[in-house]
This record gives structure tokens, sequence and C-alpha cells, in this order.
């Protein structure tokens, strides 16, 4: 067996009988613990008491967080002519038409959230089977197919997640920076937790928030209590 680290044992020892926080002490106990060399990501991940193979409860979605996420996003945005320009004014770091579908198709993808105009669809679908499996494909639910590029650009370098319930019905997502201030955290889960809540499809019978769990990049996890967590 494997013997455990100094900073590892004590996370373990930290959270050891810990479970069902408020969101305010599980903040605390993850930030506490975010002993990394550098500045981990605080995750929230939500099970929830959907089947994603039927369509009618898929859970997906957007929320713009208050205090951002403390990550620099990539954007690639896929227009032409008028709408480009706007694109790159408003902070876009790739912009093109056939000429990014090229690269994107020769395995280059160096963005984190991918934006569309309409008309620039019939490009961006043959990108389905390699963007789709990456939660990358531009999609008018979420607000990444739109004429407004300047606006979906600046969301999301401003601090907006999207949320997709993966297999076993599963949301997942990054919510700040364990640099950041407690109540700051605390602010951007409540954020998500409750626009997870609001996306509750019509498909989803029982109990729809099954489980919450806090942790950071390097650190264990902790439960959260669902019923006071804010959640809608």
């Amino acid at each position: 067996m494997a013997k455990l680290g100094k900073r590892t044992r004590a996370a373990r020892e930290a959270f050891a009988g810990k479970e069902n926080l408020s969101v305010e002490d599980a903040v605390a106990l993850v930030k506490a613990n975010a002993a990394a060399k550098f500045d981990e990501t605080v995750e929230i991940a939500m099970n929830l008491g959907v089947d994603t193979r039927h369509a009618d409860q898929m859970v997906r979605g957007v929320v713009g967080l208050p205090n951002g996420t403390g990550k620099d996003v990539r954007v690639a945005v896929f227009a032409r002519g008028a709408k480009a320009d706007e694109a790159q004014a408003a902070g876009a770091d790739i912009v093109g038409a056939e000429d990014l579908m090229e690269t994107i198709q020769g395995g280059k993808i160096d963005f984190d959230r991918c934006i569309a105009t309409p008309d620039m669809m019939p490009i961006v679908g043959r990108l389905g089977k390699v963007l789709g499996p990456r939660n990358l494909m531009p999609n008018p639910k979420v607000g990444t197919v739109t004429m407004d590029v300047a606006e979906a650009v600046k969301a999301a370098k401003g601090g907006e997640v999207q949320f997709k319930a993966e297999k076993g019905g599963v949301v997942h997502a990054g919510v700040g920076k364990a640099s950041f201030d407690e109540g700051k955290l605390v602010e951007n889960v409540r954020a998500f937790i409750g626009a997870v809540t609001r996306a509750k499809p019509t498909g989803a019978k029982g109990t729809y928030l099954k489980k919450i769990v806090l942790s950071s990049s390097m650190g264990p996890g902790v439960t959260v209590d669902v019923a006071g967590a804010g959640s809608e």
C-alpha cells in the first residue's frame, strides 16, 4: 500500500467525520485544506435524480457566477465580416470560419468556449464529433449560437459557466479559486446550485437534488446539506 504524504494525511484527518455541512462550513473546510503549490480550483459535483438517456430528463444550462471563476477563458468564435470584427474587439482569442474549422479538424483545439453566429452553423456542424464530446459545441440554449457575439464573448470571459448532466446524472463545474474570499466562494456556490435547481427538467421524477460535494483540485470532497444549500 502506497504511503500517504503529509499533506494528504492532514487533509483526510481534517475531513474525517464531516458531512452534510452548510455551504459556508464546506467552503471554509475546502479552502483551508487547499495546500497545493498552485491556486487550486474549488469544484462542485451535483448528483441529480435524472436519467440522461431520456431527452426530457436532460439538464443543461448556463450561469454567470457573481465573482467569476478566476480562470482565464480562451474563446473561439466562428464569424465573418462585421461580426468577426465585433468578436475580436470584445476580446475573442480566435476568430475564423473555414480556416478555423480546418484547424480544429487538424486536432488543434486551443480554446475553452466556442461561439458561433447562426450562419456559421453549417460549418460548425461538421465538427460535432470533435467538439461535442468536449462540451464545446455551440448551442443556442446556452447562448453560444448568437448574433450578439460581443456580449457572448464578454460573458464567457467574465465568469459564465456552462453545465450539462453527464452519464449518471452528475453535473460538475469549477466555481472559483481557493484564493477567493470565503464569502465570494459561497456566493458562487449558491449561484451555481440555484441555476442547476432551476434547470430541473419536466421529466425528472422523485428527488432531484440527491447529493452535493465540494472539493478543491487536489483535495478530498465534503458533502453539502442539500436542504440548506440555498436551492430553490
